[in-house]
């Protein structure tokens, strides 16, 4: 939303993640034997943790695949080391929560019907593999159920006030507004000239329930009533989803009542009668009150957990072993008035990032770290304000840190709106929002040599039967269905959609020239349905524009307030210079003096 980076993972689901997916690293990654388990790395709350559980941890971890080095493993090995210790200090709180001998079991058996594990002799093998024993996959099992109800504990306990509930459909009113709908009766009919004639009887007043009834393909049953359902036949409520995209871009252009067709879409013809236009608005509270409590107590929820393990980790207390092989560096990289964000508070969405982790693997992890780094302190720094920001308006605003921020921007920009006059200006100058692309059906023939693609489309163009003729000219066929621009591969992609003349038609629909792929093979295309971009009218996205102007207004609106807690806030931004500081010196190398020989040892 306004001002926050989309990009940005919030903590609270970071975490939660990593809850789970290191109970599943420990639960199938080989165990090491309790007497084998290498000497202790670190203390969480006095109990050790050992240095080959951290190894097999390691493995399991897609950033240590690339084998950093220098700076790159410092922040790598800081992460790492926060997963493990809040981890363990859930574990460790969650020890209390009760779990009976039938959760395990019944947790057992999934896992043993899940992996094939039916009988004992597969199961013992498994066990072995993976370095269990059955008591201590048990025990683990148990570990694991017993963090994931602490967690719903904490979530559930969270219940939202009428207040909050009542305040937090005001922040989100636009959630809650329905799409614009129509009452309407359809005439489905696979003969144009049959629609036409109907349509003549439609302006001459005959009833268009009985004629639906006589003719219809779809609904008759109903006299055509949408919405209705069986044993029905007066129409109820549908947005556009129910007609196919020509169909509903001419009725919901209507904005009223009237008559649209026939129109063509898929081969069939469509007439609609539309009884009443319905546009879209906001419900009152009490209509969607037990939808808007239900999105509440989720919210409020998810801002308890993130507290919660905020605060497991804050009362941690941490002790490390001499000399181990991890470099831990955890210093405050900002400070925004007087809170201070850590850098494994930065590191924790930007190493979450699956973008991220693919350019460590590919050993870019210096780029992915120059560049997300900055850019998810600036976006955590504008969160820190606005959540400051909430806080003093007294507003009872509830989520995590992450929602709350956005609350706060959709609860100071709620009185922007926009005139008919924006919208069309908008319309006018930004077209390609507002255009259904060119589209068209394609099929792809490819073959090994090209005497016989080109053989094959002078075929083309006189056969009707399309297997049997790429059969004898050993072609294979590929069905892309209907395309738009740029889904099909780049130079089949020109060839449909940038070429301006139209191919030679055959049987099968318009046959292209031979064009030689990449990989050295030739194709031809078979186009059918080709349809142009078209601009849709302006009343047919009235409501979309508006809605745009209004979006538009509110980023300008929430980045204007950003710059005015940022020039009222004491803000310190030092992660170039922690950086710097945790970055490896190299030795140099002595400069030799111009024509001076290197003395001989």
């Amino acid at each position: 939303m306004f001002g926050i980076n989309k990009r940005l993972v919030t903590i609270l689901f970071g975490l939660l993640a990593l809850a789970f997916a290191v109970g599943a690293i420990l639960l199938f990654t080989p165990k090491a034997g309790q007497t084998a388990r290498g000497k202790p790395v670190l203390w969480v709350n006095g109990k050790a943790v050992y240095e080959l559980d951290l190894l097999r941890l390691q493995g399991n971890d897609p950033l240590y695949a690339a084998n950093p080095q220098g700076l790159l493993k410092t922040l790598v090995d800081t992460h790492f080391l926060e997963q493990v210790i809040l981890t363990e200090a859930l574990r460790q709180d969650a020890a209390r929560i009760r779990v009976g001998s039938a959760e395990v079991r019944k947790e057992v058996d999934r896992i043993r019907e899940q992996y094939g594990l039916k009988d004992k002799k597969a199961y013992e093998q498994f066990l072995n593999q993976v370095g269990y024993t059955d008591a201590e996959l048990r025990q683990e099992i148990k570990a694991q159920l017993q963090i994931q109800k602490r967690l719903e504990q904490i979530r559930s306990a969270a219940k939202p006030t009428p207040e909050e509930a009542r305040f937090y459909f005001e922040v989100h009113r636009e959630n809650y507004k329905t799409e614009p709908r129509v009452l309407a009766r359809q005439i489905v009919l696979d003969d144009k000239k049959l629609a036409e004639e109907l349509l003549a009887k439609l302006k001459a007043g005959e009833d268009f329930a009985l004629l639906a009834k006589q003719h219809s393909k779809v609904g008759a049953e109903q006299g055509g009533a949408l919405g209705a359902g069986p044993g029905e036949t007066e129409p109820k409520p549908v947005t556009q989803v129910v007609f196919p995209e020509a169909v509903a871009q001419e009725v919901f252009a209507l904005r009223g009542p009237g008559l649209v067709g026939p129109v063509e879409a898929a081969g069939r013809y469509y007439l609609v009668k539309v009884e009443a236009y319905l546009p879209p608005k906001v419900p009152a509270f009490e209509e969607v009150k037990d939808r808007v409590e239900k999105d509440a107590q989720e919210a409020k929820g998810n801002g308890a957990l993130e507290a919660y393990l905020e605060d497991l980790r804050k009362k941690a207390q941490v002790r490390f072993a001499e000399n181990i092989p991890y470099a831990y560096k955890n210093p405050p990289v900002a400070k925004v008035n007087a809170k201070e964000i850590l850098l494994s508070e930065v590191l924790q969405p930007v190493f979450s990032s699956q973008q991220t982790q693919a350019l460590v693997q590919q050993g870019l992890g210096e780029l992915a770290v120059q560049f997300f780094l900055p850019q998810t302190l600036e976006s955590l720094i504008d969160r820190e304000l606005l959540v400051e920001a909430a806080g003093k308006s007294g507003k009872p605003f509830i989520g995590t840190k992450d929602a709350i921020a956005q609350a706060y921007l959709l609860y100071e920009t709620r009185d922007a709106t926009a005139t008919e006059a924006e919208a069309k200006k908008f319309y006018a100058e930004n077209p390609a929002l507002f255009t259904l692309p060119a589209s068209a059906r394609v099929v792809e023939v490819v073959f090994k040599e090209e005497a016989k693609a080109k053989a094959f489309r002078e075929a083309a163009l006189r056969a009707q039967d399309l297997e049997a003729l790429a059969k004898a000219h050993e072609g294979s066929v590929t069905d892309h269905g209907t395309v738009s621009p740029n889904q099909l591969p780049a130079v089949l992609d020109r060839l449909v959609f940038k070429v301006k003349e139209a191919f030679p038609k055959g049987p099968l629909g318009e046959v292209s020239e031979v064009v030689k792929l990449e990989d050295g093979t030739f194709a031809v295309l078979l186009i059918k349905d080709r349809k142009p971009e078209v601009l849709k009218p302006y009343e047919a996205v009235k409501e979309e524009a508006l809605d745009r102007v209004v979006a538009k207004k509110r980023q300008e609106k929430a980045q204007a307030l950003l710059q005015a807690l940022r020039k009222e806030a004491r803000i310190e931004n030092r992660l170039s210079q922690v950086l710097a500081e945790l970055t490896p010196k190299t030795e140099e190398k002595p400069k030799e003096a111009p024509g001076e020989t290197p003395a001989k040892p």
